[in-house]
């Protein structure tokens, strides 16, 4: 959950996570060495009177600043095709979790087990706890196991919604007669709070995702309650 003049990204709890921090760095780093270049280049420019009438037919010039902006891609292209690739790469869930939005709320059913579903509204204002964060919480938690690969399937009833979870780097709209799918696996238990990130109406804003990770001991006393 992000902190009161937080201004870099929710901490890791999902490898994916991981993987799009540190492209954010590599990223970040490159944008970095450029724009110190090129305010450096601009320094020199405006603060030299030396002419140089040889760079006039440069050809050599002419390649170099061709090819730089090209090696400059492929150092970014190559990361992120790479995230990419691990991002979208199916692999056997053991657990299959799927989610419906509504006009303004998420309902979870397990596919694996059975009569297992459920509504989760936010939790008014008025009605929260201490140090329970306001418009974040639900009166129902979506729950799963931690370090175990949870499949997740998306779709609405009504009109476009937004599963997204910053902290776990996954976020898949919610499409009506359309099936989306994500696999994701958590490092730690831990709650973790997201948001529709689709605006889908009036009470847009009032729709969050509250799911907690708990170990597989945990998960299985809470299974076995419905």
């Amino acid at each position: 959950m992000a902190e009161p003049a937080q201004i870099s990204l929710h901490n890791a709890a999902s490898p994916m996570m991981e993987e799009l921090l540190c492209f954010h760095d590599h990223a970040m780093t490159m944008l970095t060495l450029i724009g110190t270049t090129v305010m450096a280049a601009l320094i020199i420019t405006l603060s030299t009177k030396l002419d140089n009438t040889s760079t006039t037919e440069a050809d050599h010039l002419e390649s170099l600043w061709t090819l730089l902006p090209i090696i400059i891609l492929i150092f970014l292209a190559s990361p992120s095709m790479r995230t990419l690739y691990l991002l979208e790469d199916p692999e056997c869930p053991h657990l299959t979790i799927k989610t419906m939005g509504h006009q303004w709320y998420w309902s979870y059913e397990y596919s694996d087990f059975t009569d297992v579903e459920f509504d989760s509204y936010m939790i008014k204002e008025q009605d929260l706890e201490n140090g329970t964060p306001r418009l974040l919480e639900t009166d129902n938690r979506m729950v799963f196991p931690t370090q175990v690969l949870v499949r997740l399937l998306i779709s609405a009833e009504d009109v476009l919604h937004s599963w997204t979870l910053p902290t776990l780097g996954i976020k898949a709209d919610a499409v009506p007669g359309r099936l989306n799918q994500l696999v994701f696996s958590t490092t730690r238990p831990g709650v973790f709070y997201g948001q529709c990130s689709e605006i889908c109406g009036a009470n847009h804003s009032f729709m969050p995702i509250a799911t907690e990770s708990v170990p597989m001991e945990h998960f299985e006393n809470w299974i076995s309650t419905w």
